[in-house]
Protein backbone atom coordinates (compact mmCIF):
# COMPACT_ATOMS: atom_id res chain seq x y z
CA UNK A 1 0.00 0.00 0.00
CA UNK A 2 1.32 3.42 -0.91
CA UNK A 3 2.03 5.84 1.93
CA UNK A 4 2.02 9.61 1.96
CA UNK A 5 5.08 11.65 2.94
CA UNK A 6 3.60 12.41 6.36
CA UNK A 7 2.41 8.87 7.16
CA UNK A 8 5.24 6.44 6.71
CA UNK A 9 5.73 3.15 8.58
CA UNK A 10 8.01 3.01 11.58
CA UNK A 11 11.29 1.68 10.24
CA UNK A 12 12.84 0.45 13.48
CA UNK A 13 9.95 -1.78 14.61
CA UNK A 14 10.85 -5.26 13.37
CA UNK A 15 7.40 -6.24 12.16
CA UNK A 16 4.93 -4.26 10.09
CA UNK A 17 2.07 -6.53 11.15
CA UNK A 18 -0.43 -5.56 13.85
CA UNK A 19 -3.25 -7.59 15.36
CA UNK A 20 -6.01 -5.68 17.15
CA UNK A 21 -7.37 -7.47 20.24
CA UNK A 22 -10.52 -6.11 21.85
CA UNK A 23 -11.15 -6.82 25.53
CA UNK A 24 -14.52 -5.21 26.38
CA UNK A 25 -14.24 -5.90 30.09
CA UNK A 26 -15.97 -3.62 32.59
CA UNK A 27 -16.01 -5.82 35.69
CA UNK A 28 -12.97 -4.13 37.21
CA UNK A 29 -14.69 -0.86 38.07
CA UNK A 30 -18.02 0.48 39.24
CA UNK A 31 -18.72 3.02 36.48
CA UNK A 32 -20.24 1.35 33.43
CA UNK A 33 -19.38 2.06 29.80
CA UNK A 34 -15.76 1.04 29.21
CA UNK A 35 -16.97 -2.22 27.67
CA UNK A 36 -17.84 -0.09 24.63
CA UNK A 37 -14.32 1.34 24.40
CA UNK A 38 -13.01 -1.14 21.81
CA UNK A 39 -15.97 -0.46 19.52
CA UNK A 40 -15.55 3.30 19.90
CA UNK A 41 -11.90 3.11 18.84
CA UNK A 42 -12.78 0.91 15.90
CA UNK A 43 -15.51 3.36 14.86
CA UNK A 44 -12.87 6.10 14.98
CA UNK A 45 -11.08 4.35 12.10
CA UNK A 46 -8.22 2.63 13.91
CA UNK A 47 -7.64 -0.18 11.41
CA UNK A 48 -7.84 1.92 8.24
CA UNK A 49 -5.61 4.65 9.67
CA UNK A 50 -2.92 2.16 10.71
CA UNK A 51 -3.08 0.62 7.25
CA UNK A 52 -2.61 4.07 5.73
CA UNK A 53 0.51 4.31 7.87
CA UNK A 54 1.94 1.29 6.05
CA UNK A 55 1.02 -1.59 8.37
CA UNK A 56 -0.70 -4.85 7.62
CA UNK A 57 -3.52 -4.86 10.20
CA UNK A 58 -5.70 -7.77 11.28
CA UNK A 59 -8.64 -7.26 13.61
CA UNK A 60 -8.70 -10.33 15.84
CA UNK A 61 -12.11 -9.47 17.28
CA UNK A 62 -12.94 -9.44 20.97
CA UNK A 63 -12.00 -11.74 23.83
CA UNK A 64 -15.13 -13.21 25.39
CA UNK A 65 -16.00 -11.53 28.69
CA UNK A 66 -18.61 -12.18 31.37
CA UNK A 67 -21.53 -9.78 31.76
CA UNK A 68 -21.80 -8.03 35.10
CA UNK A 69 -25.57 -8.61 35.18
CA UNK A 70 -25.12 -12.39 35.14
CA UNK A 71 -22.34 -12.70 37.72
CA UNK A 72 -21.94 -12.36 41.47
CA UNK A 73 -19.27 -9.89 42.60
CA UNK A 74 -17.75 -12.43 45.00
CA UNK A 75 -15.15 -11.12 47.43
CA UNK A 76 -15.98 -7.44 48.13
CA UNK A 77 -12.25 -6.77 48.48
CA UNK A 78 -11.61 -7.99 44.92
CA UNK A 79 -14.89 -7.87 43.03
CA UNK A 80 -15.38 -10.26 40.08
CA UNK A 81 -11.78 -11.44 40.43
CA UNK A 82 -12.60 -14.94 39.15
CA UNK A 83 -14.25 -13.63 35.97
CA UNK A 84 -11.52 -11.05 35.40
CA UNK A 85 -8.86 -13.72 35.78
CA UNK A 86 -10.62 -15.95 33.24
CA UNK A 87 -10.71 -13.08 30.74
CA UNK A 88 -7.07 -12.18 31.35
CA UNK A 89 -5.99 -15.81 30.94
CA UNK A 90 -7.74 -16.07 27.57
CA UNK A 91 -6.38 -12.69 26.54
CA UNK A 92 -2.82 -13.67 27.51
CA UNK A 93 -3.02 -16.75 25.28
CA UNK A 94 -4.13 -14.60 22.35
CA UNK A 95 -1.24 -12.21 22.98
CA UNK A 96 1.21 -15.12 22.95
CA UNK A 97 -0.31 -16.44 19.72
CA UNK A 98 -0.09 -12.96 18.17
CA UNK A 99 3.58 -12.51 19.06
CA UNK A 100 4.31 -16.03 17.84
CA UNK A 101 2.80 -15.08 14.47
CA UNK A 102 5.22 -12.15 14.22
CA UNK A 103 2.55 -9.52 14.87
CA UNK A 104 2.41 -6.66 17.37
CA UNK A 105 -0.53 -6.97 19.77
CA UNK A 106 -2.61 -3.79 19.95
CA UNK A 107 -5.04 -4.35 22.81
CA UNK A 108 -8.16 -2.23 23.27
CA UNK A 109 -9.89 -2.04 26.65
CA UNK A 110 -12.01 -2.24 28.61
CA UNK A 111 -10.93 -1.26 32.10
CA UNK A 112 -7.29 -1.35 33.17
CA UNK A 113 -7.57 -4.72 34.88
CA UNK A 114 -6.97 -6.24 31.42
CA UNK A 115 -3.33 -5.15 31.67
CA UNK A 116 -2.68 -8.15 33.92
CA UNK A 117 -3.56 -10.34 30.93
CA UNK A 118 -1.62 -8.38 28.35
CA UNK A 119 1.56 -8.15 30.41
CA UNK A 120 1.34 -11.81 31.41
CA UNK A 121 1.11 -12.85 27.77
CA UNK A 122 4.00 -10.67 26.60
CA UNK A 123 6.18 -11.66 29.56
CA UNK A 124 5.47 -15.37 29.11
CA UNK A 125 6.18 -15.28 25.37
CA UNK A 126 9.62 -13.85 25.95
CA UNK A 127 10.27 -15.91 29.09
CA UNK A 128 10.05 -18.99 26.86
CA UNK A 129 12.93 -17.43 24.92
CA UNK A 130 14.88 -16.75 28.14
CA UNK A 131 14.31 -13.03 27.71
CA UNK A 132 12.59 -10.50 29.93
CA UNK A 133 10.50 -7.45 29.19
CA UNK A 134 10.05 -3.95 30.57
CA UNK A 135 6.79 -2.16 31.30
CA UNK A 136 5.84 1.46 30.75
CA UNK A 137 2.68 2.28 32.75
CA UNK A 138 1.24 5.63 31.61
CA UNK A 139 -1.66 6.57 33.83
CA UNK A 140 -3.13 9.12 36.23
CA UNK A 141 -3.25 6.31 38.80
CA UNK A 142 -0.67 3.79 39.95
CA UNK A 143 -3.16 0.85 40.02
CA UNK A 144 -0.90 -0.93 42.49
CA UNK A 145 -3.47 -1.69 45.18
CA UNK A 146 -4.11 -5.18 46.52
CA UNK A 147 -7.30 -6.73 47.93
CA UNK A 148 -5.98 -5.84 51.38
CA UNK A 149 -5.30 -2.17 50.56
CA UNK A 150 -7.99 -1.24 48.01
CA UNK A 151 -10.58 1.17 49.38
CA UNK A 152 -13.13 0.10 46.75
CA UNK A 153 -12.42 -3.55 45.94
CA UNK A 154 -12.37 -2.65 42.23
CA UNK A 155 -9.78 -4.75 40.43
CA UNK A 156 -8.98 -2.04 37.86
CA UNK A 157 -7.02 -0.45 40.73
CA UNK A 158 -4.98 -3.63 41.24
CA UNK A 159 -3.50 -4.85 37.92
CA UNK A 160 -0.02 -3.47 38.58
CA UNK A 161 -0.16 -4.99 42.05
CA UNK A 162 -0.90 -8.35 40.40
CA UNK A 163 1.80 -7.89 37.76
CA UNK A 164 4.37 -7.09 40.46
CA UNK A 165 3.26 -10.03 42.61
CA UNK A 166 2.17 -7.97 45.60
CA UNK A 167 -0.69 -10.34 46.38
CA UNK A 168 -1.36 -14.02 45.91
CA UNK A 169 -4.19 -14.87 43.52
CA UNK A 170 -4.73 -16.71 40.25
CA UNK A 171 -4.52 -13.32 38.51
CA UNK A 172 -1.01 -12.62 39.76
CA UNK A 173 0.05 -16.24 39.21
CA UNK A 174 -0.78 -16.59 35.51
CA UNK A 175 1.82 -18.94 33.96
CA UNK A 176 3.19 -19.70 37.40
CA UNK A 177 5.72 -16.92 37.84
CA UNK A 178 5.78 -13.58 39.56
CA UNK A 179 6.56 -10.74 39.21
CA UNK A 180 5.97 -10.58 35.47
CA UNK A 181 8.39 -7.65 35.15
CA UNK A 182 11.42 -6.89 37.29
CA UNK A 183 10.90 -3.77 39.43
CA UNK A 184 13.91 -2.04 37.88
CA UNK A 185 12.24 -2.36 34.46
CA UNK A 186 8.77 -1.18 35.52
CA UNK A 187 8.22 2.56 35.12
CA UNK A 188 5.13 4.62 35.95
CA UNK A 189 4.74 7.90 34.09
CA UNK A 190 2.45 10.82 34.89
CA UNK A 191 0.66 9.57 38.00
CA UNK A 192 -1.16 12.22 40.01
CA UNK A 193 -3.89 10.44 42.02
CA UNK A 194 -2.43 7.88 44.43
CA UNK A 195 -4.05 6.19 47.45
CA UNK A 196 -2.14 6.28 50.72
CA UNK A 197 -1.65 2.51 50.73
CA UNK A 198 -0.49 2.65 47.12
CA UNK A 199 2.40 4.89 48.18
CA UNK A 200 3.47 2.11 50.52
CA UNK A 201 3.00 -0.52 47.77
CA UNK A 202 5.08 1.54 45.32
CA UNK A 203 7.97 1.60 47.77
CA UNK A 204 7.48 -2.10 48.54
CA UNK A 205 7.51 -3.04 44.87
CA UNK A 206 10.57 -0.91 44.09
CA UNK A 207 9.25 0.36 40.75
CA UNK A 208 10.35 3.65 39.17
CA UNK A 209 7.89 6.55 39.23
CA UNK A 210 7.68 9.86 37.38
CA UNK A 211 4.75 11.95 38.64
CA UNK A 212 3.08 14.83 36.84
CA UNK A 213 5.27 17.12 38.92
CA UNK A 214 8.33 15.52 37.33
CA UNK A 215 6.84 16.22 33.91
CA UNK A 216 6.00 19.80 34.92
CA UNK A 217 9.52 20.46 36.20
CA UNK A 218 11.62 18.47 33.74
CA UNK A 219 9.50 18.39 30.62
CA UNK A 220 8.05 15.41 28.79
CA UNK A 221 11.13 14.63 26.71
CA UNK A 222 13.47 14.33 29.69
CA UNK A 223 11.04 12.15 31.62
CA UNK A 224 10.25 9.86 28.67
CA UNK A 225 13.87 9.39 27.68
CA UNK A 226 14.80 8.32 31.20
CA UNK A 227 11.68 6.17 31.58
CA UNK A 228 12.46 4.29 28.36
CA UNK A 229 16.07 3.76 29.41
CA UNK A 230 14.86 2.22 32.67
CA UNK A 231 12.21 0.03 31.02
CA UNK A 232 14.59 -1.07 28.28
CA UNK A 233 17.71 -1.79 30.34
CA UNK A 234 18.73 -5.45 29.83
CA UNK A 235 15.34 -6.31 28.32
CA UNK A 236 14.22 -7.37 24.86
CA UNK A 237 11.89 -4.35 24.82
CA UNK A 238 8.78 -3.20 26.66
CA UNK A 239 5.03 -3.27 26.77
CA UNK A 240 3.30 0.13 26.85
CA UNK A 241 0.04 0.41 28.80
CA UNK A 242 -1.76 3.71 28.22
CA UNK A 243 -4.77 4.68 30.31
CA UNK A 244 -6.59 7.56 28.63
CA UNK A 245 -7.21 9.19 32.01
CA UNK A 246 -3.51 10.10 31.98
CA UNK A 247 -4.51 12.90 29.64
CA UNK A 248 -6.25 15.97 31.05
CA UNK A 249 -10.07 15.70 30.96
CA UNK A 250 -10.21 18.81 28.80
CA UNK A 251 -8.79 16.71 25.95
CA UNK A 252 -10.00 13.26 27.08
CA UNK A 253 -13.41 13.65 28.77
CA UNK A 254 -14.60 10.11 28.07
CA UNK A 255 -12.84 8.18 30.83
CA UNK A 256 -14.14 6.47 33.94
CA UNK A 257 -11.95 8.16 36.54
CA UNK A 258 -10.91 11.61 35.24
CA UNK A 259 -8.35 13.63 37.21
CA UNK A 260 -7.58 17.25 36.39
CA UNK A 261 -3.99 18.29 35.76
CA UNK A 262 -3.01 15.60 33.28
CA UNK A 263 -0.91 15.56 30.15
CA UNK A 264 -1.93 17.96 27.40
CA UNK A 265 -2.83 16.92 23.89
CA UNK A 266 0.66 17.75 22.58
CA UNK A 267 2.47 16.27 25.59
CA UNK A 268 0.64 13.00 25.02
CA UNK A 269 1.60 12.93 21.36
CA UNK A 270 5.21 13.80 22.18
CA UNK A 271 5.39 10.87 24.62
CA UNK A 272 4.11 8.49 21.94
CA UNK A 273 6.47 9.94 19.33
CA UNK A 274 9.45 9.41 21.63
CA UNK A 275 8.42 5.78 22.18
CA UNK A 276 8.26 5.40 18.40
CA UNK A 277 11.71 6.97 18.01
CA UNK A 278 13.22 4.39 20.36
CA UNK A 279 11.67 1.53 18.37
CA UNK A 280 11.65 -1.05 21.19
CA UNK A 281 7.93 -1.34 21.88
CA UNK A 282 6.77 -4.97 21.87
CA UNK A 283 3.07 -4.47 22.55
CA UNK A 284 0.66 -1.58 23.10
CA UNK A 285 -2.67 -1.19 24.84
CA UNK A 286 -5.26 1.56 25.22
CA UNK A 287 -7.69 1.33 28.13
CA UNK A 288 -10.49 3.11 30.00
CA UNK A 289 -12.16 4.83 27.02
CA UNK A 290 -15.77 5.31 28.13
CA UNK A 291 -18.09 6.40 25.29
CA UNK A 292 -20.97 6.94 27.72
CA UNK A 293 -19.05 9.86 29.23
CA UNK A 294 -17.45 11.06 26.00
CA UNK A 295 -18.30 13.99 23.74
CA UNK A 296 -18.86 13.00 20.09
CA UNK A 297 -16.33 10.15 20.41
CA UNK A 298 -13.58 12.69 21.12
CA UNK A 299 -11.61 10.46 23.52
CA UNK A 300 -11.75 7.42 21.25
CA UNK A 301 -10.54 9.53 18.34
CA UNK A 302 -7.68 10.83 20.49
CA UNK A 303 -6.81 7.25 21.43
CA UNK A 304 -6.57 6.38 17.74
CA UNK A 305 -4.39 9.43 17.08
CA UNK A 306 -2.04 8.40 19.88
CA UNK A 307 -1.86 4.87 18.50
CA UNK A 308 -0.79 6.32 15.16
CA UNK A 309 1.92 8.38 16.86
CA UNK A 310 3.27 5.41 18.82
CA UNK A 311 3.41 3.39 15.59
CA UNK A 312 5.45 6.03 13.85
CA UNK A 313 3.27 8.74 12.33
CA UNK A 314 5.26 11.95 12.03
CA UNK A 315 4.43 15.54 11.14
CA UNK A 316 7.00 15.45 8.32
Amino acid sequence: MATSPITKPLENIETKHIRIIGVPLDLGQSRRGVDMGPSAMRVAGLEAKLEALGYDVEDGGNVSVAMLETESEGDPHAKYLTEITETCAAQAELVIETLGAGKIPLTLGGDHSIAAGTVSGVAEFYRRKNQRIGLLWIDAHSDINTPDTSPSGNVHGMPLGAIMGLFQSPLSDLYGFSPKVRPENCVLVGIRDVDEHERINIRKAGVHVFTMRDIDERGMRSVMEEALRQAGRDTVGYHVSLDLDWIDPEDAPGVGTPVWGGATYREAHLAMEIIADHGRMLSFELVEVNPVLDERNQTAELAVELALSVFGKKIL
